[in-house]
């Protein structure tokens, strides 16, 4: 399968490249997404890209809003990529990897939502007791499920910097309090279903993050990507088991490749080998599979 490592389209003015997405104009309330496949890490962008990832973040996110579209409105508009794209060159380009979504402001903050006691959380209890400040009970062992899921949100640091776990107090300085609130009210339902959606497929979902809107009206919508293997930890249910980090269908096998190469976590990322791209792409492409069948 061929790797797209940056989309470079004709038909539209290029807005933004973020770490994974890469965004186009459309006309005033509308925008292009487009999914390649390159992949960060320690939020660092790699050199190399992960075969086919971006069609697989597409097919997720389309399955997850339109299943949990009765939870919140989302970005999607219907309109196809071709639609919107004059030449063969570009829609090749993006098959099977863009969507067509509403111009939206994006919420200064990421939506974080924790149901098992892992990563970044498993070390912050270890240290502390809590988790971002939550206190948690102690005793509890590592890849536990929580009494109950924690809202975590962090900051949206700028490339290359790191984004900042803060407190809903703080999210409600940045939001309004009502806003704070709905906020975590919504990923804490957008999680709950998804957790047992997946659980009825085999499948954990240990930990997610989403991303928030608002429309000209001020109505909150759901925006960027879905519960995918770049934003959520997939455990396996027939592998699990407290005490020890289950196997994951997410980027964590590339993360353990880097943690274990002596890497800094400074840019530039060291060239990542083939074969450690490819487990990368089946495990992604693995986790759609069971989740959706397709």
């Amino acid at each position: 399968m061929s790797a797209l490592h940056e989309s470079n389209l004709t038909s539209l003015p290029l807005l933004h490249r973020g770490k994974v997405r890469d965004i186009y104009g459309v006309d005033e309330h509308h925008l292009l997404i487009v999914q390649t496949d390159r992949l960060s890490a320690f939020d660092v962008i790699l050199p190399d890209p992960v075969p086919g990832k971006g069609q697989v973040l597409t097919a997720m996110s389309n399955f997850w809003f339109a299943k949990l579209g009765h939870v919140i409105p989302n970005h999607l508009t219907g309109i196809g990529p071709e639609d919107v794209l004059k030449t063969g060159a570009d829609r090749a380009q993006v098959t099977g990897r863009a969507f067509v979504v509403k111009r939206l402001k994006p919420l200064p903050i990421e939506a974080i939502v924790r149901g098992y006691l892992a990563g970044s959380g498993w070390k912050d209890y270890k240290k502390s007791g809590a988790v971002c400040g939550i206190p948690l009970p102690a005793g509890l062992q590592e890849a536990q499920k929580l009494p109950q899921p924690l809202f975590t949100p962090s900051t949206k640091a700028a490339a290359g910097e790191h984004d900042e776990n803060i407190s809903f107090g703080r999210t409600a300085e940045l939001l309004g309090e009502a806003r704070a609130a709905e906020v975590r009210d919504a990923t804490l339902a957008l999680y709950i279903e998804a957790a047992d959606y997946a659980a009825s497929r085999g499948l954990i979902i240990a930990d997610t993050k989403f991303e928030f809107g608002v429309d000209g009206a001020g109505r909150m919508v759901l925006i960027d990507e879905a519960l995918t293997p770049d934003s959520s930890r997939f455990w396996p249910a027939d592998e699990y088991r407290v005490g020890s980090n289950p196997p994951s269908f997410d980027k964590q096998f590339v993360r353990d490749w880097l943690e274990a190469s002596g890497w800094n976590k400074q840019p530039p990322a060291p060239r990542v080998p083939p074969d450690v791209l490819q487990k990368t792409s089946d495990k992604y492409r693995e986790a759609l599979r069971r989740l959706t069948g397709a």
